[in-house]
């Protein structure tokens, strides 16, 4: 069955120390587009996370955001060496006053010196990273599980489309046969106006209608017709349907329906055919989200 390109899933995870939330967002696209957001902490596995979404999500305008947020979490991430804001200050202190500067924030200015302020690199733990697998893990199995249920709206939608194709095709079967009699007649009565019903060569006449009739026949095109639309339709309920072939399909589709059209000659027929090219249209549209 085919899947959608619009998906959503979401898991979270709690751990003694953190708590995890794996969000995966994904909207149209021919190509795979991934924006992914990571904590700082999780830089170096970007890389593993990257691979993994391009290999399960496939395609798709991709949006991926992990967060692990700290329980009681102490302020670790930068430290303020002391020792040697005192050692600033009191040289400061005392130049100020030797020179008769009157500086009043002389504190702010020793933060902005070198060394003052250290930041540590956060580090994360094999079992931290275990946990967050496991929370990505459920989210892609929630992601997957979405667009398979938004595709398989999307199959009951493109079936009956082709449906309504093969309905019209119907129709025009049944129409075609009157076609032939009301050439027939137009073409007679065109002659018999133009030269005369007595001065016409029966014979010959006959000759250039079935030539006529001929180039106009559309038995091949509703036989490929019908063949495209049961390869749809079979391609659509495989385990390995995807937009791609069956956009593929739909193309070859379109070109039996656009003969069909231009052989018509015929009012009623270009109505059904008509039909048919709507049809067809929201068909590709239809696909356009299909994975």
């Amino acid at each position: 069955m085919i899947k959608s390109m619009t998906g959503y899933g979401i898991a979270t995870a709690d751990a003694p120390e953190s708590r995890y939330s794996v969000e995966i967002k994904s909207l149209n696209s021919k190509f795979f587009e991934l924006n992914l957001k990571l904590p700082k902490a999780y830089a170096e596995k970007e890389l593993a996370v990257r691979n993994l979404c391009s290999k399960e999500i496939e395609r798709g305008k991709v949006s991926v955001t992990i967060v692990a947020e700290k329980n009681n979490a102490e302020a670790k991430g930068a430290k303020i060496n002391t020792a040697l804001v005192q050692q600033y200050f009191s040289q400061l202190k005392a130049l100020d006053l030797e020179l008769g500067a009157g500086s009043q924030d002389l504190l702010s200015t020793i933060l902005n010196f070198p060394e003052v302020i250290s930041y540590s690199e956060e580090t994360v733990s094999e079992e931290e990273w275990a946990q967050v697998q496991a929370t990505f893990a459920e989210a892609l199995h929630n992601f997957n599980a979405f667009r398979r249920t938004e595709g398989a709206v999307l199959s009951k939608d493109l079936s009956l489309r082709i449906g309504n194709i093969l309905s019209n095709l119907a129709e025009l079967e049944i129409l075609e046969p009157q076609r032939i009699k009301h050439i027939r007649e137009k073409f007679s009565r065109f002659l018999e106006d133009a030269v005369g019903k007595a001065n016409i060569d029966m014979n010959r006449f006959e000759q250039e209608l079935i030539y006529y009739i001929d180039k106009i026949d559309i038995t091949e095109e509703k036989i490929r017709l019908n063949s495209h639309c049961d390869y749809f339709l079979q391609t659509l309920g495989n385990a390995d349907a995807n937009g791609k072939k069956l956009g593929f399909i739909s193309q070859e589709i379109g070109r039996e329906i656009n003969t069909m059209g231009a052989k018509a000659n015929d009012a009623g027929m270009q109505k059904l055919v008509v039909g048919m090219k709507e049809e067809l249209e929201k068909i590709k549209e239809q696909l356009l989200n299909v994975l």
